[in-house]
């Protein structure tokens, strides 16, 4: 796939490397921290709540610093902003390991939330969107299915190590690993070329500049829908296990539904392509969050067998999977490539602070509404109205046409220069075009 600033075994090469970089970072940052926490709780003496609030504190760090550093990654691209963060989230991990209280606990996950911010997905999905330009939904995809897999991959290295090892000694080891695998990746795969911001192709209905838009109706429902969808599906993820626990499964059965949830979401990211050529934004945005309050209401109100609940919960992973792939193309399909990273970081900060508080709220509110199904109702209630809210988050209105590609419909802002390419071929030609 040629590209501004390299050619094709260039631009896969740094799909590998994110891919790569991807999966190991969550895999470290964020689904380690689940399995060692008993061990956390149990050597410190700190409460769980405690333990999971400075955790909590790094996420909603990592969605404020996300705003300045999706400016700069507009500016400068990834290479220095994902290099650097490398070495910051390793010597975090460190801090964390090595924390001698909970105050310095706290810092250590403080200091990788700034990391996370210019590692994970939102500069990896910045990279890849200016990078692959028209063709950058297979890259997304391809990089979510792999981090996809972090914790399949990560969950059972951390409890093997946690066999040999005390909780400060796994962190170490994969710090050690976090800076050995991301630090030169990022460094040497990620010096190239950063292109120019593609030109600005838009309707006169879309606003041009970045302030205009953040203050357009448009972007402050599309932010107000996904932090609501994003608190829903999260706390809805964190829960499952105690929701099924408090229905008889056992935690061993209720683990196991957590994990076949992840495997979901691979699916779910399997078949996005397909599904984005077939529906408008519109249509596919309303149709996710209404698949997620669906799944989670399903939760609430089946009461069993144990078999259903765990077939729900796969199906619930699934339209988790597919929101990942929403919320990363919701600003090209919307308002173009131009300043993606900027968008995306203001996108991004609020849903991230949901997705911090979920864990800790869905516990929290269990209590008062006199179980988890309850809990799980309110869940689906709040990704229920993120589906209604979502109907107005498309810029422009109705509009009298709209070209078509194949079998589908050019949204309101999508590049024109992408709909020439494309026109007359049929639906075979532009698969193979999106998909290569």
């Amino acid at each position: 796939m040629g590209s501004k600033g390299g050619g094709g075994a260039g631009l896969r090469a740094v799909l590998v490397a994110l891919c790569v970089t991807e999966i190991t970072s969550w895999g470290i940052l964020y689904y380690a921290f689940p399995v060692l926490a008993p061990a956390i709780t149990e050597d410190t003496g700190w409460s769980t709540s405690a333990a999971t609030a400075a955790f909590s504190v790094a996420l909603a760090v990592s969605g404020i610093v996300g705003i300045p550093m999706g400016r700069m990654l507009d500016r400068r691209g990834p290479h220095l902003l994902m290099t650097v963060g490398s070495v910051v989230a390793s010597l975090a991990v460190l801090v964390v390991a090595w924390a001698p209280n909970l105050v310095w606990f706290t810092a250590g996950w403080v200091l990788a939330g700034v990391a996370m911010s210019s590692i994970l997905y939102q500069p990896a999905f910045a990279a890849l969107t200016r990078w692959y330009g028209p063709r950058h939904l297979a890259a997304l995809t391809t990089v979510t299915l792999v981090a996809g897999l972090a914790s399949t991959v990560f969950a059972p290295i951390t409890v093997a190590l946690s066999h040999w090892l005390s909780w400060r000694g796994v962190y170490v080891v994969l710090a050690v690993v976090l800076a050995v695998v991301t630090v030169p990746l990022h460094a040497i795969v990620l010096r190239r070329p950063w292109p120019a911001a593609p030109p600005s192709k838009r309707s006169a209905e879309v606003p041009d500049d970045v302030r205009s838009i953040v203050r357009s109706r448009p972007f402050v429902v599309l932010v107000v829908a996904m932090t609501l969808g994003s608190f829903g599906m999260y706390a809805g993820v964190v829960n499952i296990v105690p929701l099924l626990d408090e229905r008889g499964s056992g935690t061993t059965v209720a683990a196991w539904a957590l994990g076949l949830g992840g495997a979901g979401q691979v699916v779910g990211r399997i078949g996005y392509a397909a599904f984005a050529r077939r529906t408008s934004v519109r249509t596919r945005t309303v149709g996710v969050l209404a698949a997620t309050a669906a799944t989670t209401a399903l939760l609430a109100f089946v009461p069993g067998p144990i078999w259903l609940l765990v077939a729900l919960s796969v199906l619930a992973g699934t339209a988790r999977g597919v929101a990942t792939l929403l919320n990363a193309t919701a600003i090209t399909e919307r308002w173009g490539a131009s300043s993606y990273g900027t968008l995306s970081g203001i996108l991004s900060a609020p849903a991230m602070a949901a997705s911090a508080i979920a864990p800790w709220a869905g516990a929290a509110l269990a209590g008062p509404l006199g179980g988890y199904p309850h809990m799980f109702a309110l869940l689906a209630a709040a990704c229920g109205t993120a589906a209604v809210l979502a109907v107005a988050s498309v810029p422009g209105g109705r509009r009298p046409s709209r070209p078509v590609v194949g079998a589908r419909e050019v949204t309101d802002v999508q590049d024109v220069q992408d709909v020439q390419d494309v026109q007359g071929a049929d639906d075979s030609g532009l698969s193979a075009r999106l998909e290569k």
